[in-house]
């Protein structure tokens, strides 16, 4: 059973300060959490409908969640997982917001794919678009891996040539920017923050959560943002130069656990991925 313990996050950020304020948290419903997570590469025109503007406007607002989610069906990356995750649970709507967490977060819906279930996906998907490096592809689904983002991330992008055209960026940049990743806000000045979190780091053959650094990421371009009110302390997923949410105690301990057993699993590979992209 796929479930992470209270260690499982130790070693990311501290707790979040408590300045005796009760934080409210506001529930998003899946398909604007979806937006939250999609947008930062949509705005880098990487995946999704050529309106950004629009799903950052929508994702901010929270209103129009039918036409949100008609923006989601069309990220051809993501979209397929999520409908992987529903009907492997038995959940009629892919942007239901359990299915959308256990993707781009981690939750317990990630253990009801079976990894023949999870393998047979990729082959439709991948298998002729990656030719004969489909087989070291999906390789990494009995090595351990599991659907969430992290898994298309280092798992899928080094063999479909995603890192050697159409993204800026070294490959270790790029894989470090497209996962999901956590932090704590050092820093709020206006629309941007700082933040401290870890980085990939890469010994030539092995991707690893490197030591804690503080870099800049946006919360919100001219006043209009994804999360909600961010203060110092919080801590928060990060998706290319984006906050995309607070994450709950509970929900770093998923993001961890699922970005660290996604990189075990490509690790233990004879060829990882990442590796023949980055010593490329």
């Amino acid at each position: 059973m796929i479930r992470p313990t209270r260690s499982d996050a130790l070693d990311g950020p501290g707790p979040v300060v408590d300045d005796g304020v009760t934080r409210s948290e506001t529930i998003a419903p899946g398909p604007v959490l979806f937006a939250r997570y999609a947008y930062p590469p949509n705005s880098l025109g990487y995946c999704g409908p050529g309106d950004p503007a629009a799903l950052l406007g929508a994702a901010s607002e929270g209103t129009d969640v039918a036409g949100l989610g008609h923006l989601a069906a069309r990220f051809e990356g993501a979209w397929p997982y999520l409908q992987l995750l529903a009907a492997c649970s038995g959940i009629g709507d892919p942007l239901d917001r359990r299915v959308v967490e256990a993707y781009w977060v981690g939750n317990d819906l990630l253990a009801r794919v079976p990894p023949s279930t999870l393998a047979s996906s990729l082959g439709e998907r991948f298998e002729q678009r990656s030719g004969r490096r489909f087989e070291s592809l999906v390789s990494a689904v009995p090595a351990g891996g599991i659907p969430q983002h992290s898994f298309h991330v280092f798992a899928v992008y080094p063999w479909l040539g995603l890192l050697r055209a159409g993204m800026d960026g070294p490959p270790m940049e790029v894989l470090d920017r497209c996962r999901i990743r956590w932090g704590r806000i050092e820093t709020v000045d206006g629309d941007l923050v700082t933040v401290t979190s870890r980085a990939l780091s890469f010994d030539g053959s092995r991707l690893a959560l490197g030591p804690n650094r503080v870099e800049q990421a946006r919360r919100s371009l001219d006043g209009i943002g994804l999360s909600d009110d961010l203060r110092p302390g919080d801590v928060v997923s990060l998706h290319w130069d984006w906050v995309c949410d607070r994450l709950s105690p509970a929900a770093l301990r998923w993001l961890r656990y699922c970005t660290v057993r996604n990189l075990d699993a490509v690790n233990s590979l004879a060829v990882p991925g990442p590796a023949a992209v980055c010593d490329a």
